[in-house]
């Protein structure tokens, strides 16, 4: 079955060219799945694996938009409705320079077992735009935001497809977005998107969900290995929504975070990221992270260099995709880090993750590790359906349950395949076998 699974990837590469984010994705679940082929054979003649690497619909939008200057932007907007096999397309949308097809491919291919894992009705996509939101006013955002959903609306719908937010694209975002589609639709359709502000029908604990799960899933690959995170040391790149509410949450599990990051450096504080001195930089001011520096004593800014250069015992990547690569792994094993938890989309690279397996540091890779936000959208959805509203408590409680299933789900599915403690493939086969049983369910469609 190896040699079936080496040409399956290269007929993905062949009918996907100069796609090197999507061929990555695709090379890492299917370099898992040669022993789920072995044992159901008959994934092989009906080609399952070939029909879920290749996406239900892709759209490629022109967006055209006026700044407040009057010049003329003309942007490109994306929509890739990989797979409804399980339910309505469900995945994010993210407005940033290096958005292109290839990437929002990898980031749908990536949710489809994502969404699976999380047990939830959800199928996968993703979308986006490369308008850069940075240095914009609010005004131009929300003339972006309207000219791309005038586009997006008609293949949207709480049973069809179900954005939510991404890197760039936060609550202002979503709101300009909701309410160019209820202007356009006449129909208030509150689950048509997810990430809302809580006045129109978004969920608590949306904003804290994929920090705030990536630290849970964190502590169960601890407790596995009969340790916590009570007293140890974390290093968190990034300094965007995953990565501060990763923060948070580690702290209140009794963890000490050394660092945070943006794309000009790090931070390293031996007493600990303090929390509030972080949001008002990043989320208050938009500032960049070597503020935090200067208004910390016990704080100093590295700029360049490499995060994973300061010792510590969890590492959670949530910056960007590739963003640990080989060296920086070798780094981390020698310093002792006992797991690596990803809390960005592909963080790690496929040597480093070689590196890590090598020395024995627990992966916990990030479409299980950061389901945490795309469980709390489905759990808005619920909470739309049923014109209802849950407590903070109560949706947090849910958010950890989940974490904590996914977590049991692949390590079971590992070790039922052979792979003890293997949470790359235990997450890859586990959300596999859940779709592929949906797909053929459903006939040839």
């Amino acid at each position: 079955m190896r040699d079936r699974v080496e040409q399956i990837y290269e007929d993905v590469v062949g009918r996907n060219p100069a796609q090197p984010e999507f061929h990555q994705a695709v090379r890492e679940v299917l370099d898992s799945l040669a022993v789920v082929l072995d044992r159901h054979p008959e994934y092989t003649a009906r080609k399952t694996v070939e029909r879920i690497c290749e996406p239900e619909r892709q759209l490629i939008f022109r967006v055209p938009w006026q700044d407040d200057r009057g010049e003329v932007h003309i942007d490109r907007g994306f929509r890739v409705e990989f797979s409804s096999a399980l339910g309505p397309y469900k995945g994010g949308l993210r407005f940033h320079p290096s958005v292109n097809l290839g990437v929002v491919k990898f980031l749908g291919f990536e949710q489809i077992f994502k969404n699976a894992l999380t047990g939830m009705p959800i199928g996968g996509g993703k979308g986006g735009a490369d308008f850069d939101p940075k240095g914009r006013s609010d005004a131009e955002v929300m003339r972006f935001c309207q000219s791309f959903m005038t586009e997006l609306y008609r293949h949207l719908g709480e049973h069809t497809d179900v954005p939510a937010g991404d890197v760039g694209v936060g609550a202002r975002e979503i709101g300009f977005l909701f309410g160019q589609y209820k202007r356009i639709t006449n129909r208030f359709e509150a689950g048509v998107l997810t990430g809302k502000g809580l006045s129109y029908g978004g969920a608590q604990v949306r904003t804290e969900a994929t920090g705030y799960g990536a630290a849970y899933f964190a502590a169960e690959m601890l407790r596995a290995r009969g340790s916590s995170l009570d007293g140890r040391t974390v290093s968190v790149s990034g300094s965007g929504n995953v990565a501060v509410y990763a923060v948070e949450k580690v702290q209140q599990l009794g963890g000490r975070v050394l660092t945070v990051s943006d794309s000009g450096g790090y931070v390293v504080d031996e007493r600990g990221i303090d929390l509030e001195v972080l949001k008002q930089v990043k989320e208050v001011e938009r500032a960049r992270i070597s503020e935090y520096a200067e208004r910390v004593p016990s704080a100093r800014y590295v700029a360049g260099g490499s995060v994973w250069d300061v010792p510590c015992e969890v590492a959670i990547p949530s910056a960007s995709q590739n963003e640990l690569p080989e060296e920086a792994a070798t780094t981390l094993a020698r310093h002792g880090c006992q797991v690596v938890v990803e809390g960005a989309n592909m963080p790690t690279t496929p040597g480093a993750l070689r590196v890590l397996r090598e020395a024995g540091v627990g992966f916990g890779p990030g479409k299980a590790a950061n389901a945490g936000g795309v469980a709390t959208s489905a759990l808005e959805m619920q909470q739309n359906a049923s014109r209802d509203r849950w407590t903070f408590e109560h949706t947090e409680a849910r958010v950890e349950e989940i974490m904590r299933a996914i977590h049991e789900r692949c390590q079971a599915t590992a070790e039922e395949y052979g792979r003890p403690g293997d949470l790359v493939l235990g997450a890859n086969v586990a959300g596999f076998l859940r779709v592929a049983e949906a797909v053929h369910a459903h006939g040839l469609v």
